[in-house]
């Protein structure tokens, strides 16, 4: 997956436009950890794509035709031949476009209190829907084009009520918006190529406008604690203008004095890093962030089944090693067309949130620790707070873990939820500790060895 913050866009020549203090993150950010992506919107109405996984090579060259994200789906469904192509025709007919599936869209059973109550349920301290992804279409009631929830399919104003749920249950509040990509806006080939993915978009001032628009009612309505931005900003809106991405930064941190953005502009800004299905091998100086789906796609995608999706277990797991090398972890969760989670997800988000009920402490506002685990012995990772430092067992199967030399001589650890820990010092400096019965089936086992 590439990555954004070396995209600088237009050199002005030592002239550029006056950017915020760069690299500014809030501390609630940092003490977060944990956030969760909402990818719904049309694609949630055919929710397929081809299925990847274990065993499944897909060749370079047709990553975009046999795209693994349901959300590109209106990208997909236009090149000819390919799997979505077909299969569009089969199920809606030659005459039916990406664009009527609009009215094929209702969200009877969208219940936006039960949906942020899940989210909130396993453990997200901050929610950030998809506002418009590349297809154009809005979710919020926006004077800016009738293409748009409010005006057409559900005829709700989503956006506005997934951030009154949120804020009721006090998490923050973010909007996800797809600046440079936007389908409906203008007539391009379809996107084959990552060269094609910057070829294919617009870059003049009119969309620019548009697009700045968009986002500034964004702000103003539902002042959001993150803004995440996609696939860079359209190249005439870097400028000096007041409508170019400087100022647009400006006037958010202005409404939103502790707001934080990511790294997707294309310009010389950002706040926090962000890795997209990738794998981060040890401790990052800079804040970060990791985002993917419990799948292999972002919005739902009902070919996917429970070997393509992460287990409970999985997910634990994943987090408690983001959260190690100083990342944050923005899982998301895909719904249906009619509003509700699929029950796979459901599932590994709710193992989450009781992991976190008992272990939270060792995981929310932490910071790394000298190093993020050990290259061998028993799979661990290290967070750090003002309780200590805590040691989170990846395999608790094992019965017993290994203390580096650093923790080996404390005393006083504990088990998250259980009992007192039992150091056995070795021969080298190191020390050993049993794992308790009760936690050896556990996806993840804390101990914490105070300071």
């Amino acid at each position: 997956m590439m990555n954004f913050e070396k995209r600088i866009g237009p050199d002005f020549g030592g002239d550029g436009p006056e950017y915020p203090v760069s690299g500014a993150v809030p501390e609630w950010y940092r003490d977060a950890k944990l956030g969760f992506f909402i990818h719904w919107g049309l694609y949630s109405v055919p929710a397929w794509a081809i299925q990847h996984g274990p065993g499944v090579h897909i060749p370079t060259e047709d990553a975009y035709a046999y795209h693994q994200y349901a959300e590109w789906y209106g990208n997909t469904v236009r090149i000819a031949g390919s799997p979505t192509w077909i299969r569009h025709q089969e199920v809606y007919g030659t005459g039916t476009s990406y664009e009527d599936l609009a009215d094929l869209w209702r969200a009877e059973a969208f219940d936006a209190d039960a949906l942020v109550s899940e989210l909130v349920g396993a453990g997200a301290k901050y929610i950030i829907p998809t506002t418009k992804h590349h297809d154009g279409f809005a979710l919020w009631d926006t004077v800016t084009s009738g293409f748009n929830a409010a005006r057409r399919g559900p005829r709700r104003d989503l956006i506005g009520e997934l951030h009154d749920a949120t804020r009721r249950r006090g998490a923050r509040f973010g909007v996800y918006y797809s600046g440079a990509l936007d389908w409906h806006t203008g007539d391009f080939p379809a996107i084959e190529s990552d060269t094609d993915l910057f070829r294919f978009r617009r870059n003049d001032e009119q969309y620019s406008r548009y697009a700045a628009a968009q986002l500034d009612e964004l702000v103003e309505r539902f002042a959001p604690d993150v803004l995440w931005n996609d696939i860079d900003w359209p190249d005439g809106g870097k400028g000096h203008d007041e409508f170019a991405v400087a100022a647009l930064l400006r006037r958010y941190f202005a409404a939103v004095p502790e707001g934080v953005v990511n790294d997707r502009w294309g310009v010389p800004y950002h706040g926090f890093l962000t890795r997209e299905y990738t794998h981060i091998e040890d401790v990052q100086d800079a804040v970060w962030e990791s985002t993917r789906g419990l799948g292999y796609s972002f919005g739902y995608n009902q070919a996917e089944g429970p070997e393509q999706s992460l287990s409970g277990t999985d997910l634990i797991r994943l987090f408690v090693d983001v959260v190690s090398k100083n990342g944050n972890l923005l899982i998301n969760t895909g719904p249906r067309a009619d509003g509700t989670i699929p029950d796979l997800q459901l599932a590994a988000m709710r193992q989450l949130g009781d992991f976190l009920r008992v272990n939270g402490g060792a995981i929310y506002a932490t910071r790394p620790w000298i190093r993020a685990g050990e290259g061998q012995g028993t799979p661990r990772a290290y967070t750090s707070s003002a309780s200590g430092t805590h040691v989170h067992v990846l395999d608790p199967v094992t019965g017993v873990v290994e203390l580096p030399a650093e923790l080996a001589a404390a005393s006083g650890a504990r088990w998250a939820g259980t009992e007192a820990a039992e150091i056995v010092a070795g021969a080298d400096g190191t020390a050993t500790v049993a794992v308790p019965e009760a936690l050896r089936g556990d996806a993840v086992a804390t101990l914490t060895v105070p300071a």
